[in-house]
């Protein structure tokens, strides 16, 4: 049984591999050259540095995939509404985790004062990660076409949102 807890510095380079498999192979991201673990290092302090979560599943020392939100513009009106990432090891596609993974990063998000989450899904075919979000409550919000380049081919960007905690029911604090 997996085992989900916030990720450490000592995950990086795992964290790395699966996401250097995402960018060569897969149309979820739409970055065309790896990052490397110095700048997935940044990535994830920043993340923490806004006192958002960054977070692991693990099985023993293998690290099966990882999820963590940001905020979804830099600009403060935007400071409750956040854009999640989730990626997994190849080998735990289809099991489960990823749902597993973005329920964690909702409740953690929310304990974080986010009130709405945003999925920015590279290729309108990637039923994965559409699945995982439908099963989690994200609504499609819609289609950005053809605005990405990868593999020689146009590729759409799926909008999707869900409400967290109160949501817009209140004033925030």
């Amino acid at each position: 049984m997996p085992i989900i807890r916030p990720s450490q510095l000592a995950d990086i380079p795992q964290i790395t591999q699966i996401y250097a498999h995402h960018v060569h192979h897969g149309t979820g991201t739409f970055e065309i050259e790896p990052p490397t673990e110095e700048d997935m290092s940044l990535r994830r302090m920043d993340v923490l540095g806004k006192k958002l979560p960054y977070i692991v599943a693990t099985e023993g020392e293998r690290i099966l995939g990882y999820a963590y939100c940001n905020w979804f513009k830099p600009r403060p009106a935007y400071r409750y509404c956040a854009e999640d990432s989730i990626y997994l090891a190849p080998e735990s596609v289809g099991k489960g985790l990823g749902r597993t993974l973005l329920a964690e990063l909702i409740r953690q998000a929310e304990l974080a004062g986010v009130r709405k989450l945003i999925a920015v899904i590279g290729d309108s075919n990637n039923r994965g990660s559409i699945g995982v979000h439908q099963s989690t409550g994200f609504n499609h919000v819609g289609t950005l076409k053809s605005c990405g380049w990868k593999f020689e081919r146009w590729l759409d960007v799926v909008m999707m949102e869900k409400p967290i905690g109160q949501g817009d029911t209140t004033r925030p604090d």
